[in-house]
């Protein structure tokens, strides 16, 4: 048995943050994830944007934490080490009807403080991005829109608040907390652990934990996702674009940091765990081609499911803004988070960190060191992933980091995300995992 200050329960990229503003404090931190790595669940399927925080409500708690968030994220990205890049972002419309959507979201910006946002006609959106076609008629431009792996950016979070001393528990689902003596007990599959606070990040499961407790005000309603991906020797826009219908939201095109393509669907329900459906891959390839009809569908390399948590109240009403429960004061739940939930998990977990170390009196961790180098190797080690030019010495590097499975690897180097998509690296690099594996069992 183990007590700690604070658990932070759920290894997803909002609890990797929150597990690293944590360690700015003079606290004794545990991150608990269900599964075998973190950002293995919701991150895993992302659109991978960073927003510029003009969709939300001005004065409410998305739009504050979007805005400060976009406006930090280059020295957040250079402290850890992940690519970002500023591309800039047009939201198109084809009518009237997308038009005062556009307006209505440029007034929400103009009283958010977002640099540059400006009202755009289609000839000079065409101006800006080629690709799109002559049926758009206006657009909103916000040229501090950005994009990021989701997965980089979530395991650089993890991996700097382990150097700075954050235990970690994987493979651990808590199936049981009890309130004990004024601390928390919290059972896992193989574990007992105490701690004086708890923050909630299990994402879909964030519910159920704190239901273990006390029960929750907001429930989660789960929608799906489709998404395709392009080879990164495609032509594609440069910009992230957002399509705005007579239907509501459309389809998102992403240009990645990797260079591919990010087709990104629009809601639609909840099927099978992390499925694609026939139905929303055919409503990308059908809005794409009509808002960017160049874009050739022969150059798909990949197709996935995502998953969508929504908040809602108990009468089945939308949360809209980040909904943050704190049933008593050493316990914090987020519940629900969305969109914009990536953009804002650094700010997110520096506002938990802030307030638990507030109640728990801890002072300031003067020996806190935030950059993160990511993984680099010479050139002399010889490439495994011919595709995307990633070398055998940065896939061990990635095992040393604590990756067990072929997607750990992919997750930390881009191993498998090119055009064969693993097909030729992969027996490699699982023969490396396996090799890993019988070291270590050679050990006990």
């Amino acid at each position: 048995m183990k007590s700690f200050d604070v658990a932070v329960i759920g290894g997803g990229v909002l609890g990797c943050f929150a597990a690293r503003n944590l360690m700015r404090y003079r606290l004794s931190v545990v991150l608990i994830e269900t599964r075998e790595d973190v950002c293995m669940e919701i991150t895993r399927a992302n659109s991978a944007i960073i927003y510029a925080g003009y969709d939300h409500h001005p004065g409410s708690l998305k739009a504050s934490l979007t805005v400060r968030a976009n406006s930090s994220f280059d020295d957040l990205s250079r402290e850890l080490d992940v690519p970002f890049s500023r591309c800039g972002s047009l939201m198109t419309a084809y009518g009237e009807q997308g038009l005062s959507v556009l307006r209505k979201k440029l007034e929400q910006g103009q009283k958010n403080g977002i640099p540059n946002l400006r009202l755009i006609s289609g000839d000079e959106a065409r101006e800006i991005e080629p690709m799109l076609s002559s049926s758009v008629r206006y657009a909103l431009y916000a040229p501090s829109t950005g994009t990021v792996n989701p997965w980089k950016l979530g395991i650089a979070a993890f991996e700097n608040a382990r150097a700075n001393g954050c235990e970690i528990l994987l493979n651990s689902p808590v199936v049981s907390l009890e309130k004990e003596g004024g601390q928390y007990r919290i059972e896992t599959a193989d574990k007992e652990i105490f701690s004086k606070a708890i923050i909630n990040c299990a994402g879909r499961s964030a519910v159920n934990i704190q239901d273990m407790l006390f029960p929750p005000s907001v429930r989660i309603r789960l929608d799906g996702a489709d998404f395709y991906v392009f080879d990164s020797r495609s032509s594609h826009p440069g910009l992230i674009l957002f399509e705005e219908t007579e239907n509501g939201k459309g389809i998102t095109a992403v240009p990645c940091t990797e260079g591919n393509l990010l087709l990104d669907s629009p809601p639609r329900p909840y099927a099978a765990e992390y499925a694609t459906t026939s139905e929303g891959l055919s409503v990308i390839r059908k809005e794409a081609s009509k808002l960017m009809p160049s874009l050739d569908f022969h150059n798909v390399i990949r197709s996935f499911g995502g998953i969508r948590v929504n908040p809602e109240t108990s009468d089945g009403k939308d949360i809209r803004d980040f909904c943050i429960q704190r049933p008593e004061k050493t316990f914090w739940s987020l519940i629900g988070v969305k969109t914009p939930g990536l953009t804002c998990a650094n700010e997110l977990g520096t506002l938990l960190a802030s307030d638990c170390a507030s109640v728990l009196e801890a002072q300031q961790n003067p020996n806190f060191l935030p950059e993160r180098k990511a993984i680099h190797c010479s050139a002399d080690s010889p490439i495994i992933c011919q595709c995307e030019n990633i070398r055998k010495a940065e896939v061990q590097a990635a095992i040393l980091r604590g990756a067990v499975t072929f997607d750990g690897i992919k997750h930390r180097t881009g191993c498998g995300m090119g055009t064969c998509q693993g097909s030729r690296c992969r027996y490699e690099i699982e023969h490396l995992l396996k090799e890993k594996e019988r070291s270590h069992e050679g050990t006990i």
